[in-house]
């Protein structure tokens, strides 16, 4: 039983200004008048993977049959199937008929991501529904694109995850899962309308995230040949020089911590940066801030920008550039390169043999890298005027790739924007 308000009637977090002409108040906000609102259960049939009395993992392969769905495939609103996913066997299929997924049925995780789920295209049907899995299946009421579209709005994956059972590990049942309220439009049409439109700015998005990939493909193939010199640029000959990285770096800069017991240390003016700053990078910011005082009372430096900065302990072989003078934590070293390295070739360098370094660390717990360690890794240094050609046309690479990633994020952004005003009924198309 779904409920309408007036909005008069409606509970204060629903009340609007006013109502447009043609639009109602509801549970799930305000929509077209001609839409419904119902529960998941009233037009879907909902069904939980098999259990382990039923499908055993002895029965799992990772060469043979097809694909077995469970929450590490299911990703926001696409599956993903690498070479770990599980696989059933033909006859697993034919024991077990019920478990068997169609165009059209959507799936989610009972387990951690319990808000991504993931329609069923043609050419997934026939795979298998994993033991910690949950299919929805709609009925004719209501189109299974739309469906899928609708369970990735804001509103439905908040639901979820405010409504998923347990604190430390999220999960959900068909409890849950059947209780999701959903606007749905008056005719298969309408539907279909607002699944194209949202289909073709998921295109739009794939596409530019093949483009985006493929450029990457590129920059790295670029790296291997001009950074080993397997391939030289056009008026460049002669040997390059192999000294160690200690040989071309005039002076290594670490850092240190203000004490977080004085207050008059932190949320000052100098972006103060640690390793974790380089999985959020930003180049004129940092995750915090400290004063001039918590510079001055502690061990670290002030690093002046366009310095290059790497990690010795956790994200070895990660290095970064700053547009900005920033202060650094105790994990981290600024480099300050003799005047035959260019800090731009040194950046690239690092991009291509991070893994390198990475792999030179060691600890258990907390991987780093000694200082003289990475002094002492040889260094293929060619003349600067190479150096800088090299540098210049990676960089334009760089440059090409973060506006192809600057255009996607703006065209997911349109997307969400589209998904507000059509799963809504904002914005009619029919």
């Amino acid at each position: 039983m779904t409920t309408e308000w007036t909005a008069h009637e409606a509970p204060a977090s629903y009340v609007v200004d006013a109502l447009r002409p043609g639009y109602k108040q509801t549970e799930v906000g305000v929509i077209p008048e001609d839409w419904e609102v119902r529960a998941l259960h009233e037009f879907a049939v909902i069904k939980t993977g098999p259990f382990g009395t039923l499908l055993k993992a002895s029965e799992y392969s990772v060469s043979n049959g097809v694909p077995l769905i469970s929450v590490g495939e299911i990703r926001g609103g696409y599956l993903r199937i690498t070479d770990g996913t599980p696989r059933v066997s033909e006859a697993v299929v034919r024991r077990l008929p019920q478990y068997v997924l169609r165009k059209g049925d959507i799936v989610f995780g009972r387990k951690g991501g319990v808000d991504r789920s993931a329609l069923i295209r043609q050419q997934q049907e026939g795979w298998f529904l994993g033991s910690d899995g949950i299919s929805v299946r709609p009925t004719k009421v209501c189109c299974d694109e739309y469906l899928g579209f609708y369970f990735q709005s804001t509103r439905v994956k908040g639901w979820l995850l405010q409504n998923a059972i347990g604190t430390t590990m999220p999960s959900l049942n068909q409890e849950v899962l059947r209780n999701v309220v959903v606007a749905v439009p008056p005719t298969k049409t309408e539907q279909e309308a607002i699944a194209a439109a949202l289909s073709d700015a998921d295109a739009l998005i794939a596409a530019l995230e093949q483009l985006v990939a493929k450029k990457r493909q590129l920059k790295q193939g670029a790296m291997q040949e001009l950074l080993t010199g397997k391939k030289r640029l056009p008026g460049f000959c002669g040997e390059w020089e192999v000294p160690r990285l200690g040989e071309v770096i005039e002076k290594f800069v670490g850092g240190g911590t203000p004490s977080r017991s004085s207050s008059q240390y932190w949320g000052g003016e100098i972006p103060w940066v640690t390793v974790k700053d380089f999985a959020t990078f930003d180049a004129r910011n940092a995750q915090e801030w400290i004063t001039k005082a918590g510079l001055k009372n502690s061990a670290s430096h002030l690093i002046p920008k366009g310095t290059l900065i790497t990690s010795t302990r956790m994200a070895l072989g990660k290095a970064v550039i700053y547009e900005v003078d920033v202060a650094i934590n105790q994990d981290l070293k600024a480099l300050f390169p003799k005047s035959e390295l260019v800090t731009q070739y040194l950046y690239f360098w690092f991009q291509y043999y991070g893994q390198s370094i990475d792999e030179l660390g060691s600890g258990s717990t907390v991987k780093g890298i000694a200082l003289p360690d990475l002094k002492k890794i040889e260094f293929q240094l060619p003349p600067v005027p190479e150096q800088t050609a090299i540098a210049a046309i990676l960089s334009d690479m760089d440059t090409e790739i973060a506006a192809l990633e600057q255009r996607l994020a703006k065209v997911r952004g349109i997307k969400q924007g589209m998904m507000q005003e059509l799963l809504t009924g904002r914005i009619r198309l029919v």
